[in-house]
């Protein structure tokens, strides 16, 4: 079961400048600011921006889709041919993600909150 799609992630190569700009676009300052990562929460969307996404497969923006059970939900993609770009990584708090490339090349990531978690 998924919460539905709450993140989206964009790969930038420049984080200072990508800051910048989703600051103008959203309205709002980061909720998380760091050299690896800053994060935006507007209308009820998390908006992150990974200055090392490139080097992680990213081609472009990621939709994130929460579910309850990351692990179960992983495998259950790689049992439908999904290809594992990024494995469940603890990204700070209990708060699991991982990431996969459809047949299509299309990326899929995963998340799971610590509230989920079993």
């Amino acid at each position: 079961m998924t919460a539905g799609l709450q993140t989206i992630v964009y790969p930038v190569k420049d984080i200072a400048r990508a800051k910048a700009l989703f600051t103008a676009l959203l309205g709002v300052e980061p909720y998380a600011d760091e050299p690896y990562y800053v994060g935006f929460k507007d209308a009820g969307q998390d908006v992150g921006l990974d200055p090392n996404g490139h080097s992680k497969g990213m081609t472009g923006p990621v939709p994130y889709w929460h579910v309850t059970d990351l692990k179960e939900r992983l495998a259950s993609l790689v049992d439908a041919g999904a290809e594992v770009l990024q494995d469940v990584q603890d990204v700070g708090g209990g708060r699991l993600i991982a990431s996969v490339k459809d047949a299509d090349g299309n990326l899929v990531g995963l998340v799971q909150d610590p509230a989920s978690a079993s």
